[in-house]
């Protein structure tokens, strides 16, 4: 028997594809005179950011592009970079955004996995870009973008000028929304630093539902002003730039993360809301005070890592900027958890908020769940603080899997939940709180070792500016800990006196047996490469051994 409810229709009147492109339509429609983008001494308003996208959107379709092509970005966070992330999705194309600090080699697999049709390119990548494209036999259409920012030279390898070829696009181009809201809006690579990247495919309304879920979380006021320090190539910068059309309010570019201007841009802007890795925070931090621009106006950071250190949070509330910690991964859209500040935190010391607030916390606003399950019988851990298990997620902000790749999106959903590989516990208050990633856990002995523990520890030292701490091999425990260290600059230490400050604070076989003072290698967002580290480790180990 059907019921009456049921018998109600689905029609255009009542239901719309959810699609982030409706959010720029609508800040140029409430918001047309608004500064969408500050770059330099450049504003572009709301209205004529619309117009241009839909410029670029026409002359994509003009070069054959279709539904589900792949068009790859090699940009920094400048104006062309915002408006791909709504011109190509507009044309019916998949946006592909390019780590700008890979290497020619990994830029040509990601250019061939994905079968681009198009690159945009800046000046700064053209030798990277025509390096990559000379590796692939693929017929590319390659789109110089200039910026007036850039102070290098200025090389070009493109058909055509971005600027002037947005010019002969058609600033009324009737675009379409997806019919299907599931539809790929983006594809992003993952580090690959256990074999090839994976590429993770977005849909179309994980990127509207995650654009709103930003607001949310952030409380972010109306028109707000969104400094752009973390790379847009990062998991499409965690959604924030389909969350600032929704907001109406104004992204500020940077081209790279200087912390004198970002302090000046802060104060000249009034900036609102930016995000960044705890190495970002650290800069900041740690820049003399006669550098910083003074400001006196509230401003929000949201931070993301496994863990960043107390420390890290305590200096950021010091500077005068409120921290959010949030967590995810590239497979949800980068922030899918946060640690949700409760009532009376605010009372507590510095010291007492920022262990609060270093937890990864509760699911994101409109994210269905966050777990902490037993990987083995999916059960989720008791609430003790103790019980390991892995984080596991499970809604509308998870990907739609890895590009050519089912072996892997099967693996990665098994029993119905999306496997992050981060070991955690889950403790009274039902905060989830890292451990480890399951590779970075340390056995020494039979004992498990947290990783992220002892950098806890290290992090506390005063002349210590960065901390990672890795497995080495050991003939008698078969793993012990070593710590590479990056020193706080004009401070110094010496390896003894770190070990003896771990003693102090640690169980001794927790402590590190190995102190290594050096600069640590790291992503392009800021992440320490520990996977370079361990093999920096295996290579001290079998020196002491031979």
């Amino acid at each position: 028997m059907v019921s009456p409810y049921d018998e109600l229709p689905r029609t255009p009147a009542n239901f719309v594809a959810l699609s982030p492109l409706r959010y720029l339509e609508r800040a140029a429609y409430i918001y047309p005179d608004q500064a969408a983008i500050i770059h330099g001494q450049r504003k572009i308003t709301w209205r004529e950011t619309y117009q241009r996208c839909r410029q670029f959107a026409s002359q994509l379709q003009n070069l054959g592009i279709r539904k589900n092509d792949t068009v790859s970005v090699l940009l920094p966070n400048i104006p062309a970079m915002i408006e791909a992330h709504f011109a190509i999705p507009m044309a019916g194309a998949v946006l592909n955004t390019l780590n700008t600090r890979l290497d020619a080699k990994t830029i040509a697999f990601m250019l061939e996995h994905a079968e681009s049709k198009v690159l945009l390119v800046d000046p700064e990548f053209a030798d990277l870009a025509k390096e990559a494209l000379a590796l692939i036999d693929q017929e590319i259409y390659v789109i110089d973008v200039a910026d007036a920012e850039f102070d290098g030279v200025s090389n070009t390898i493109g058909q055509v000028e971005y600027e002037a070829w947005l010019q002969g696009g058609d600033g009324s181009f009737d675009w379409q929304l997806p019919q299907d809201e599931w539809d790929a809006i983006s594809l992003s690579y993952t580090s690959g630093t256990t074999g090839s990247p994976k590429g993770v495919v977005y849909h179309h309304r994980g990127a509207y539902i995650n654009a709103a879920s930003n607001i949310i979380a952030c409380g972010m006021r109306p028109r707000a002003t969104y400094l752009w320090t973390l790379p847009l190539f990062h998991c499409n910068g965690w959604c924030f730039a389909w969350t600032m059309a929704a907001n109406g309010g104004t992204n500020v570019c940077l081209r790279k993360v200087d912390p004198e201007l970002i302090f000046a841009l802060i104060a000249e802007h009034k900036v609102d809301y930016f995000c960044g890795a705890p190495i970002v925070l650290s800069m900041l931090i740690n820049l003399p005070q006669d550098k910083k621009a003074q400001f006196d106006h509230p401003v929000e950071v949201m931070v993301a890592g496994a863990a960043p250190p107390a420390a890290i949070i305590e200096g950021m509330r010091n500077t005068g900027i409120n921290v959010t910690h949030v967590y995810g991964l590239t497979e949800t859209y980068g922030p899918s958890a946060l640690c949700a500040s409760q009532a009376g935190w605010s009372d507590l010391s510095i010291q007492e908020q920022a262990q609060l607030h270093s937890r990864q916390g509760v699911p994101y606003p409109l994210q269905d769940g966050m777990k902490v399950l037993d990987p083995d019988s999916m059960q989720e851990v008791p609430h003790d603080g103790q019980t390991m298990g892995e984080i596991m997620f499970r809604g509308n902000i998870v990907m739609k899997g890895y590009l050519k790749n089912p072996e892997a999106t099967a693996e990665a959903f098994a029993g119905g939940w999306f496997h992050t590989g981060d070991l955690a516990v889950c403790q009274p208050d039902g905060y989830a709180k890292i451990t480890d990633r399951s590779k970075d856990v340390i056995i020494s002995g039979g004992e498990n070792i947290s990783s992220l523990e002892v950098e806890e520890v290290l992090y506390q030292h005063p002349a210590i500016l960065t901390a990672a701490v890795v497995a080495k091999p050991d003939p008698r425990w078969q793993e012990v800990p070593c710590a590479f260290i990056e020193l706080k600059a004009g401070q110094h230490a010496t390896e003894d006196e770190i070990i003896a400050f771990c003693r102090q604070h640690l169980a001794r076989f927790k402590v590190p047996k190995d102190v290594v003072i050096t600069e640590i290698p790291k992503t392009s967002t800021g992440k320490l490469q520990k996977f370079v580290l361990r093999e920096w480790a295996k290579e001290r180990a079998e020196c002491e051994f031979s």
